[in-house]
């Protein structure tokens, strides 16, 4: 029987390098689908639902092939007086600028839940990883010229930790930077190799 093939429902140049260091062979077929954040009891639920309809969106298109749809979905959460604050990508300036002074001095969190789709019988495997950051406190003078970079932009929560924002950041807690990046790569092998996916 012809081996699963695998297509990764994102066009994130951060996803796609993460897993072809993986070793993991695929095609790109991003997902248009609905991201907003709202009417999520937890940041976790968010993330594994956005990643879930990822993967099923591309999976729809491919329906009977022997095809493993990969998503994933990023988020950062802040804990507040009412519940989480949730932070996908910002949508300009000004926004970045609100994102960072949130973030700043904060122990947050940066969850992606990942979800595979089987095309050819639709069954579904999904989880998610969460990492704590511990951010440094930002000066306004840093904010600016970190928004200024325009490093931010298309990035869950406004900043690129595998690029210059490593310097805002004290520690990572529990997961891994791979996950802060965008793609916890255990996990996602795992949930591949339950799907049915194996090495050439």
């Amino acid at each position: 029987m012809d081996a699963f093939r695998v297509v990764l429902a994102s066009a994130s140049p951060r996803r796609r390098e993460l897993l072809s260091r993986a070793g993991v062979a695929f095609t790109i077929e991003p997902a248009d689908v609905d991201e907003s954040l709202d009417g999520f009891a937890t940041p976790e639920a968010a993330a594994r639902e956005l990643a879930e309809r990822k993967a099923r969106a591309v999976a729809e298109r491919r329906r009977g092939e022997r095809v493993l749809v990969l998503g994933a979905d990023t988020i950062v959460a802040v804990a507040m007086a009412g519940g989480w604050r949730l932070l996908g990508k910002a949508a300009d300036e000004r926004e970045e600028r609100e994102m960072l002074a949130l973030l700043s001095d904060t122990r947050h969190a940066v969850i992606t839940g990942v979800a595979v789709v089987r095309a050819n019988d639709g069954a579904l495997f999904s989880d998610f990883e969460r990492t704590w950051v511990r951010m440094r406190a930002l000066a306004p003078a840093e904010i600016d010229a970190y928004v200024a970079s325009a490093e931010w932009r298309d990035k869950a929560g406004g900043y690129a930790i595998q690029e210059n924002a490593d310097r805002f950041v004290l520690g990572l807690e529990e997961g891994g930077f791979d996950n802060v990046v965008g793609l916890p790569v255990g996990l996602t092998l795992a949930l591949l190799a339950r799907a049915g996916w194996a090495r050439p």
